[in-house]
């Protein structure tokens, strides 16, 4: 999904030159993606994202995954926020920002979760780890799918994800520790990965796959 955004905006001229040639960056607040049905080996899909909104500093897109009949496998949201990377601080959205994504296309028919996500009050200390040069991303910061592969790692074998939701609070950079906390639930999982004031990176919600599904 990450990729997709990255070649839309590639595409229409606004990729990561043009934003880096203007101190600007969009950075990730939050996701929350929908697992429909898991792909199967070999199987062809079709994935695709739009952005459908612009408001002051944030911009939203959505994702999907379709299969060759249209499918969906994984229907996803995002919101983002756009930053200023010589001023260090969130700016608006000007037009010219945006325009080469032409017209904003209809909002995906989803349940849409709220952004934020209540942090676990008991959890599970689990151990802490350094972070490293492959969870960093063009930003300099650990990338927002590491965080999720962080989360991931803290959970049992038999725990297949049926939705996932990720808040990111503030960013990780090179040499950090990140002290991960876990609690569980009959639904799913909240990871809060934080630093060592205990306030959080990334709060990652993982919710468990109902039984009933398409394999």
């Amino acid at each position: 999904l990450q990729d997709c955004s990255t070649f839309q905006s590639e595409d229409i001229g606004r990729g990561v030159s043009w934003l880096k040639s203007r101190n600007r960056a969009w950075w990730l607040t939050s996701w929350q993606i929908v697992m429909d049905r898991y792909p199967v080996l070999g199987e062809r899909i079709v994935v695709s994202t739009w952005p459908y909104d612009f408001k002051g500093i944030y911009g939203y897109r959505n994702f999907t995954i379709q299969d060759e009949a249209g499918a969906y496998l994984v229907r996803a949201n995002s919101v983002w926020f756009f930053f200023d990377t010589l001023q260090g601080r969130p700016v608006r959205v000007q037009d010219e920002d945006v325009s080469g994504y032409g017209t904003l296309q209809p909002r995906l028919e989803m349940d849409y979760a709220p952004r934020h996500i209540a942090l676990p009050e008991v959890c599970e200390e689990r151990v802490p780890l350094v972070v490293a040069k492959h969870h960093i991303d063009t930003n300099h910061h650990v990338n927002n799918a590491q965080y999720v592969e962080i989360a991931r790692e803290l959970l049992p074998e038999d725990f297949q994800i049926g939705q996932l939701r990720a808040e990111y609070k503030k960013a990780a950079v090179l040499g950090d520790r990140i002290y991960p906390r876990i609690s569980f639930t009959d639904d799913g999982a909240a990871a809060a990965l934080c630093g060592e004031d205990k306030s959080p990176y990334a709060v990652i919600w993982l919710g468990r796959r109902r039984e009933e599904n398409h394999d």
